[in-house]
Formats: C-alpha cells, structure tokens, sequence
C-alpha cells in the first residue's frame, strides 16, 4: 500500500452535513482496503478567489494508505459529490 493525503474544501453548510461528508470518504476508504491513518480538519477558511459564487469554505486534510483502486474510486466519488468545491490527491514521497 502507498501513501497519499487528499485536501478537500467543503462548502460551508451545517455541522451536521459537514460531518456526514468526512464520514462518507473515510467510509469509502476503508470500504476499499485503505487505512485512515488522520483526519485534520482545518475549519473554515477564506478562500483566495471565489468558487461557484463562494468566499469561504471547510478544509479537511486525511492522510491514509491505499492501493491505487482505493484512489481511484475516492477521486471519482469526489468529482460527483455537489458539497466538494475542490479536492486534490497526492501521492507521498516513501
């Protein structure tokens, strides 16, 4: 298994649905054979330039070991989910 961390900004909404959206990706993660190794989550943030209308957002930043499936599938799943401004996947140096 290899090494990544995702930061993804969610939209500002409620608690409730904020948690719900972490719950799902890591939900997804482990569903997949991944190890969530952290979960940081950073709050809300002023956003450099505006997003679909949007000057804030919610970063979270999750360190985690998977196979390249396993990322695969959480990038697409991102790419769909409407709560998700902007996500990014790196792979980290062994």
């Amino acid at each position: 298994m290899r090494a990544y961390e995702v930061m993804y900004i969610i939209k500002p909404v409620e608690d409730e649905v904020i948690d719900g959206v972490i719950a799902k990706f890591e939900k997804l993660l482990t569903d997949n054979g991944a190890t969530v190794e952290k979960t940081d989550r950073w709050g809300k943030k002023h956003l450099a330039y505006l997003i679909q209308d949007l000057s804030e957002g919610y970063y979270v930043l999750v360190n985690f070991k998977a196979e390249p499936a396993a990322v695969k599938e959480l990038d697409r799943v991102m790419k769909i989910t409407d709560e998700v401004l902007r996500h990014m996947i790196i792979k980290k140096e062994d």
